[in-house]
């Protein structure tokens, strides 16, 4: 896969994480919290795949752009 595919990746597991937080109701409720922390993983890692080819400014500009967008909305 490509930095961009990965960029990709990681940034829609990024508004999925966002949007998993609330369920665990203060990481209070298990299986809810374990699926917050496995997308965290699931974000952050394919991120770290993308910055092999694209600049670290880059990637984590559209990266957090995404993110954010996708959580508004």
């Amino acid at each position: 896969m490509t930095g961009w595919g990965w960029l990709l990746t990681a940034a829609l597991a990024e508004v999925a994480w966002s949007q998993s937080i609330k369920p665990t109701e203060g990481f209070t409720r298990p299986l809810p919290t374990l699926v917050c922390f496995l997308l965290a993983v699931a974000a952050v890692y394919p991120l770290t795949l993308a910055m092999r080819d694209i600049p670290v400014g880059t990637a984590y500009a559209v990266f957090t752009a995404i993110g954010a967008s996708g959580a508004v909305l």
